[in-house]
């Protein structure tokens, strides 16, 4: 690898480079495969299956896809990533109730702008710090925010902020509809997952990967790895923060649990669970703690959802440590090539 003037890593080849590129090209063509069956999925899915679930899980995974980004293909581990969350969900909230003329797209633009900002006060106060340093600064951030959610009267303290209006989308589209609903969180979920796609893929994504792997090397090759830190963290933020904007919306609630440094414990779950460092790993960890998390709520075992979830955690780390998605690309690989 060379380095040219722009800082854009180029890769030369030794060997055959045709051979190579028609692998990437193959690649290519069952990444695009795969996301196109996944998406005829998704949109059958709402004539099947409760559309305000679905809604769920696809905020939990647009939140659990924002933090793989910083997590996974950085090597950053946040522990503060419940304040943007719960930050776009109460900036938003009290937007659509208190200004009846704002339209719900531009109130979740708006909380996710605030969510933006924050997440780069936390990224300049945090990024040179590393290793757990850097996770226990984020951790104390955030529960400087949820206490300041606690205290003021505008998020209704631990009662939450209730009966958020979804209100109309363009003016036109009546998201009070669930199927309407579902279609803008699917659309707006699609859109952040192609862009975060688009991301690890780019130069800029080379470089958070080489940060990850060997930031000293990526350090005595001339990239400035804090800037480039602080650009992935408030992207991170900024996806997270309109994970929890869509959140209230869809549930017309925001609530101080999104905002509890337990949820910052769930989303690691979500993503070490799926595959930490792949696309789909979050979005099938997302799914699948969502699920357990309902299905065990529903019955007797309702008062062991934490012990049953650490466990599935314990189990996870030690015996599929590069999660479920990890583990089929790892045996895909290794028996068909």
């Amino acid at each position: 690898m060379v380095r040219r003037r722009n800082h854009e890593p180029v890769i030369r080849f030794d060997g055959d480079s045709s051979s190579i590129l028609e692998q990437q090209k193959a690649d290519g063509r069952k990444k695009m495969l795969l996301n196109a069956v996944l998406v005829l999925l998704l949109v059958a899915a709402p004539f099947v299956l409760y559309p305000v679930f679905l809604m769920k899980i696809l905020c939990f995974a647009l939140f659990a896809v924002a933090f793989n980004l910083l997590f996974g293909f950085t090597g950053l581990l946040s522990f503060g990533h419940a304040a943007f969350l719960a930050t776009g969900g109460y900036t938003t909230g009290y937007l659509l109730t208190n200004f009846s003329g704002l339209s719900t797209e531009l109130g979740i633009m708006a909380g996710t702008g605030i969510a933006t900002l924050l997440g780069l006060a936390f990224a300049l106060l945090s990024i040179r710090r590393q290793g757990i340093y850097f996770a226990m600064v984020t951790l104390a951030l955030a529960q400087l925010v949820f206490f300041f959610f606690v205290q003021s009267e505008f998020t209704g303290g631990e009662d939450g902020m209730h009966g958020i209006p979804r209100g109309h989308l363009l003016g036109m589209i009546d998201l009070n509809n669930n199927f309407n609903m579902y279609y803008f969180v699917l659309a707006v979920f699609l859109g952040c997952y192609l862009l975060v796609q688009r991301i690890v893929s780019s130069p800029y994504g080379q470089v958070l990967k080489s940060i990850k792997q060997n930031e000293p090397r990526a350090v005595s090759l001339g990239y400035n790895v804090n800037r480039y830190k602080v650009l992935a963290f408030v992207i991170s933020a900024a996806l997270a923060g309109l994970a929890g904007s869509m959140k209230s919306v869809v549930f017309q609630l925001a609530s101080l649990n999104d905002a509890h440094w337990h949820m910052s414990g769930e989303v690691i779950l979500m993503t070490l669970v799926g595959g930490m460092g792949t696309l789909l790993g979050p979005v099938v960890g997302a799914t699948f703690v969502v699920n357990v998390e309902y299905h065990l709520s529903q019955g007797a075992l309702r008062d062991w959802v934490d012990p049953i979830l650490g466990g599935i955690f314990i189990l996870v780390v030690l015996a599929f440590r590069s999660g479920f998605v990890g583990e089929l690309q790892k045996f895909f690989k290794k028996n068909l090539g």
